[in-house]
């Protein structure tokens, strides 16, 4: 039997393609009548904000790559300007379904439920004097238009701020005429104002948006000339980061430098009003110097996502999904003495279905204990008012050794997780900031205790940030443990992070970019030489993203050996599943629902001595090769049966999941052979109930 390539393109999916296809899951839950309305429109939003991270992030990331190499052909045989192609046909899509959502579904479904959007020819004559005042009296002292000529170049754009090109004739006190002027809405000012019942009568959820105003009442900042049109356009810019990792210094002057030139990054998209002129349209592309590929026709604001305000503005229960209480689990919730339970036996939190209130009081506890003398933690992104930092620093300033690895790379959380440097140093917290040239996202907690005449350390290992808002919206996986070995391994992690040396050797921890690639490509080997035995193999793996080519390659090996596997993976899969000879032994699902999934598992049946181990990581070459993650084994035989229970539940689910075919298409799994399963929904009634 002639063998078959497994590098050849025809057997990966473009990644760029994938991502776009995991937005389009995400904006069809905004179709989803199952779910409430406002959850929906929320939905709507996520699909807006990600589809700009997609533009900030991945377009820019292959404009640069084109620049440098233009040839560059991606896994799946692509070039550059063929990967740009299908990215603006797709994208373009998108756009388009997402306006056709708002203005045919979930405006007159709003609307239906007295939430409504107010076009300026609905305004009554009380409302209309109403939002003219706000305009003189909140508006009108912030606003300042630009004039367009000699004196007067064309300001520069904020990345997506909301702007406002305007035509106009007539001469000013000068006797000027450009013709032209551009309006900057301030980012202070709410993209969405709600009218009061009691002074328009309106009702008690009726909204107007910040364009609406502008548009109708812009004469006023042109006095004595005449508005012939004013169009709401927006630009987003390239937001990644560059720090030249061999000339750098000082890594936090390096970042803060970065940081502030991103809102002025090049230009990668154009948004623009669908009414506005091709001339007026024209002008700004050849303004941004870009393409038509790159222009997007705006039927509605320029910014959906910013709609996402009406969620906590609108108090109705009724239209959310209904509030839960995370349960603690009983071996914490019995005894209040964090380690005394840690020492009886491992303890797993499943995130948002189990508090993270344990995480947080695990560190404040240390904090306080005065038999603790050092604490060292990660962190990624922990948010501005972070209790855990607030832990950290408490304990510092009881003269504990506290030492904190800041990511200050972690995307769009740069400035934030700066100001939190600063609070560390000023309590006199050790602050480091990694190894130049990998961020570390490997989420570790380490408590070193003495206890009696023995030092012991007690880990934290989670697959999610160390972030108490995010742990209520993301699954997530947390181990505590005060296994010798592994705790261990995490000192061993920690030093490596804060000082300099060789390797050093782990006893059960998998850490990139050092051993987790290997190992788990060598667990994969294991599952191949079982089914070449005639045994039973099986592989199951939950991540975030499936990129790397090696990884695949050795998937594709393992369904071609006869191994069984089982990939849930939520966004990008670049692996093709189902290609008779290569793949047929590869189910791919991805589950879209209430939560974003974001626990990384990785289980193999070992010949019935199932091996599960959980990460940081996902299988991407930035995860496995240019960061600093561990992979962690779930040695408590219940811990580990429990996480392949919840496996078999995300493989068990009809109603949230989707299947990828071997054409790159996804299609949501009908299962009407069994009753309804979602498996979230499952979780939640037995954690939360």
């Amino acid at each position: 039997m002639e063998s078959i390539d497994l590098t050849s393109p025809e057997l990966y999916l473009n990644r760029e393609h994938s991502l776009l296809e995991f937005n389009v899951r995400v904006l069809a839950q905004a179709l989803d009548e199952r779910l409430p309305l406002l959850e929906r429109l929320n939905y709507l939003c996520i699909s807006c904000s990600n589809l700009d991270e997609f533009y900030e992030v991945r377009v820019a990331s292959l404009l640069q790559m084109a620049e440098m190499d233009p040839n560059l052909v991606s896994a799946d045989g692509l070039t550059i300007n063929e990967q740009f192609e299908r990215i603006s046909q797709k994208a373009h899509e998108l756009v388009a379904e997402q306006y056709r959502v708002l203005n045919e579904i979930l405006i007159p479904k709003l609307e239906s439920e007295n939430i409504r959007f107010l076009r300026r020819d609905r305004w009554s004559p009380s409302q209309k004097a109403w939002l003219e005042k706000y305009f003189n009296e909140e508006l009108l002292p912030i606003l300042t238009p630009v004039g367009l000529d000699s004196a007067h170049p064309f300001p520069r754009i904020l990345n997506k701020s909301l702007n406002f090109l305007i035509s106009l004739t007539g001469k000013d006190a000068f006797g000027r005429n450009s013709g032209r002027a551009v309006l900057q809405a301030p980012r202070a000012l709410p993209r969405i104002i709600q009218l009061p019942v009691n002074e328009t009568d309106s009702g008690p959820h009726d909204f107007v948006f910040l364009s609406s105003i502008i548009h109708a009442f812009v004469n006023d900042l042109f006095n004595g000339m005449t508005v012939k049109g004013c169009y709401q356009f927006r630009v987003t810019r390239n937001s990644d980061f560059f720090v030249d990792d061999d000339a750098i210094d000082d890594l936090l002057l390096a970042v803060e430098g970065e940081l502030a030139m991103r809102n002025y990054g090049d230009e990668v998209r154009l948004e623009i009003d669908a009414n506005c002129p091709e001339e007026t349209t024209n002008f700004l592309l050849a303004r941004f110097d870009l393409t038509q590929e790159r222009l997007f026709l705006a039927n509605g604001p320029v910014n959906l996502s910013r709609m996402q305000a009406i969620y906590s503005m609108v108090e109705r229960a009724d239209l959310k999904f209904p509030p839960f209480k995370p349960s603690v689990p009983s071996a914490l919730g019995r005894n209040k003495d964090f380690f005394a339970s840690i020492r009886k036996q491992d303890i797993l939190l499943h995130h948002p279905y189990e508090s993270f209130s344990p995480v947080v009081d695990f560190i404040k506890q240390a904090a306080a204990d005065p038999d603790v003398l050092a604490i060292k933690q990660t962190l990624y992104r922990t948010g501005v008012d972070s209790p855990i930092v607030a832990a950290l620093i408490k304990a510092a300033r009881a003269g504990k050794e506290v030492t904190v690895v800041i990511e200050l790379r972690a995307r769009f959380d740069e400035k934030d997780n700066i100001g939190l440097a600063a609070k560390l140093q000023e309590a006199a917290a050790h602050v480091v900031y990694g190894v130049v040239g990998y961020k570390t996202h490997a989420k570790m907690c380490m408590v070193l205790r003495k206890e009696g005449n023995t030092l012991r350390n007690y880990v934290h290992l989670g697959t999610g940030n160390y972030h108490p808002r995010t742990a209520r919206l993301y699954t997530d996986y947390g181990l505590f443990t005060c296994e010798k070995e592994l705790a261990e391994d995490v000192r061993r992690v920690f030093m490596q992070l804060t000082s300099l040396g060789k390797v050093s050797k782990l006893n059960k921890l998998l850490q990139s970019p050092f051993t987790l690639h290997h190992g788990l490509l060598k667990m994969v080997e294991r599952e191949i030489e079982q089914a070449k035995k005639g045994k039973a193999a099986k592989i199951v793996i939950k991540v975030n993203a499936v990129v790397e080519e090696q990884a695949i390659q050795a998937l594709y090996r393992a369904s071609q050996a006869g191994v069984e596997i089982k990939l849930i993976v939520r966004g990008v899969c670049c692996l093709r599943p189902g290609v008779p000879g290569v793949s047929e032994n590869i189910e791919v699902r991805s589950i879209v629902g209430r939560f974003l999934e974001h626990t990384r598992v990785y289980a193999f049946y070992n010949g019935g001595d199932w091996a599960v181990f959980a990460s940081s990581a996902d299988l991407m070459n930035r995860n496995l090769f240019r960061r600093v993650e561990v992979c962690f084994p779930i040695a408590d035989k219940k811990i580990a049966e429990r996480i392949l229970g919840d496996l078999d539940g995300y493989l068990k689910d009809n109603t949230q999941a989707w299947l990828l075919g071997s054409d790159g298409q996804y299609q949501r799994v009908n299962d009407e052979r069994h009753p309804p399963y979602q498996v979230q929904a499952e979780l939640l009634k037995h954690f939360c109930s």
